[in-house]
């Protein structure tokens, strides 16, 4: 039994969670989207765990295991672009629009030498916005004082330059966090935390919305609400903090709010659980009501609990989110309120008190057991600052992710922490995570119980040269209403009449589509001096894939 292996599964009456998980998501696509299943050239898979590892389930001609050893045709690769205390992006507060825009689209260019497919972005840092919002004010963070309008809307600039790459944006979100300072003084007179002083109190140095509170988390999910629905957003993203991590000789100054609302509640500690428990639930909820296609996922502490502590933790002895940060992390899989989770497991393998290697197959069991995509936070930033001495040691993280996948539940992704750390490339630590595993690009993995869109196999109408590579062309030959979001472009060597689009060496591209029927898009990549055959896919909102078009030599 290898090493990662050994640790327990759940018995069956510990998997209570697995059907409510299920059947509350199947419910949520029928209601917001209709069947979905008469999707013209699409087949929808079933909401199996066994088929995710590849994910290209919604082609007739999907297989779950890809044949190269350099990359997997589906997964997900995506950066945290962080913008509290300007630690990525913009890299100072007071920067001008036109160099914010350029700080950003360098960081797009990063995400793609580096073959990720997804940005997560901190769109509110410290109850403020980096969006025009009517609930918080600016972001200080974008022109150094709070409220002050910074001349362009940077949200939608970020998902439409996003969006030109086929890049996803997932708006990452800060739900509690107020301000990293205690003086309410400091915020703007219009602020809601001084406008309801009562909702906030201070913690370790910052000021935080108390989340017992009602009236507190519902202007919380207004505000991301907001974004959500004026927005062009492919996710909602949150963090590992909830409650606030502990600070030693401090307590949190919330037994008055236990005091009025907590009645239902034996313990203060379940009260908090039961208030984060709600304002997750509810967020997801609303999330889909909105747009079912938005996907929801938190990126949580990487230890939910301990073994010692409770026999379904894991085999480690860290810091526990259920019980510090009161974020029962674990329960958020079972009950199918996350699309997907994406913990922080951010240790080496070996290290005996939190070891990647035991936490990574956790997390895949408890994810597979309601079909929640498991994403794994790497901490990059780790090889920048000499934590991680061994300069395989990212790379031998995904060496292990996909040994997990194939023996104790699937692995969908991995997201990196944070943007400055992919050029520095400390100790060459990513250069090898991407020549190991990302040689070739990669589809996100597509989410069954998301509605699909009833898009059809494209033609590939021309294959030409010209001086820059191969140009092809293609018509999108569904309906309006069913137009492609995108496609996939895959290509081998010769003239041929079969080309494999289940072999990740065979893709080469994806382009977004600009809507209207015919599209092109170059292949910069072609050699000259070499015969190739084209295939084309097309994929709709959530990366559903058609079978692909005839094929086409290059003329």
């Amino acid at each position: 039994m290898p090493a990662y292996a050994r640790t327990r599964s759940l018995p069956p009456a510990k998997l209570s969670g697995l059907l409510s998980g299920i059947g509350r998501r199947e419910f949520l696509t029928m209601a917001t989207a209709g069947t979905a299943a008469a999707a013209i050239g699409i087949t929808i898979a079933a909401l199996d765990p066994a088929t995710a590892l590849g994910a290209p389930a919604m082609t007739g001609n999907a297989t779950p295991e890809p044949s190269s050893d350099l990359g997997l045709k589906r997964e997900l690769r995506a950066m945290w672009i962080a913008s509290v205390v300007n630690i990525d992006w913009p890299s100072t507060s007071g920067l001008d629009a036109e160099t914010q825009r350029a700080e950003f689209l360098h960081w797009l260019d990063v995400a793609e030498e580096n073959r990720l497919n997804a940005v997560f972005v901190q769109v509110r840092p410290t109850a403020d916005a980096f969006y025009e919002s009517p609930y918080e004010p600016w972001s200080q963070y974008l022109t150094g004082t709070q409220g002050q309008d910074p001349g362009y809307d940077p949200l939608a600039f970020m998902v439409e330059e996003a969006h030109k790459r086929n890049i996803e944006l997932h708006a990452w979100f800060n739900p509690y966090r107020v301000s990293m300072q205690t003086d309410p003084a400091q915020l703007v007179a219009d602020h809601p935390a001084r406008q309801h002083p009562d909702w906030v109190w201070a913690y370790g140095g910052k000021l935080y919305f108390d989340p017992g509170i009602p009236e507190a988390q519902e202007h919380i999910q207004r505000a991301i609400l907001h974004a959500v629905e004026n927005y062009d957003i492919d996710g909602v993203h949150f963090d590992d903090y909830f409650y606030p991590y502990p600070v030693v000789g401090q307590t949190l100054p919330d037994a008055a709010t236990y005091e009025r609302y907590g009645a239902d509640f034996d313990t203060i500690e379940d009260w908090r659980r039961g208030n984060v428990d709600r304002f997750v639930e509810t967020m997801s909820v609303r999330i889909k009501e909105a747009k079912p296609w938005v996907k929801f996922g938190i990126s949580p502490f990487g230890i939910w609990r301990n073994s010692s502590t409770d026999p379904l933790g894991s085999d480690t002895g860290g810091s526990e989110s259920y019980d510090d940060q009161f974020a029962d992390t674990r329960k958020w899989v079972l009950e199918g309120w996350l699309d997907y989770i994406n913990p922080q497991i951010y240790w080496q393998i070996g290290l005996a008190i939190a070891d990647y290697a035991t936490l990574v197959p956790w997390w895949a069991e408890v994810a597979a057991q309601s079909g929640t995509q498991l994403y794994v936070g790497e901490a990059l930033y780790k090889t920048t600052s000499g934590v991680f001495t061994d300069p395989d040691e990212l790379t031998n993280h995904l060496d292990l992710c996909r040994e997990v996948s194939r023996d104790a539940g699937p692995i969908h992704g991995n997201v990196y922490y944070s943007a400055k750390h992919l050029p520095l490339d400390a100790q060459g630590g990513m250069s090898k995570v991407v020549a190991d595993h990302y040689q070739y690009p990669a589809l996100i993995p597509p989410m069954p119980h998301l509605p699909a869109e009833p898009v059809v196999t494209p033609v590939l109408t021309k294959a030409r040269r010209e001086s820059g590579g191969v140009r092809i062309h293609v018509a999108d030959i569904g309906a309006k209403i069913a137009r492609a979001t995108s496609f996939a472009v895959y290509r081998v060597t010769g003239a041929t009449d079969v080309v494999d689009t289940d072999e990740p060496a065979n893709l080469v591209g994806t382009f977004r589509s600009m809507g209207g029927r015919i599209q092109s898009w170059l292949d910069a990549s072609a050699a000259s001096g070499t015969d190739y055959t084209y295939a084309v896919t097309a994929l709709d909102r959530v990366w559903n894939e058609t079978d692909p078009s005839l094929p086409r030599v290059a003329e």
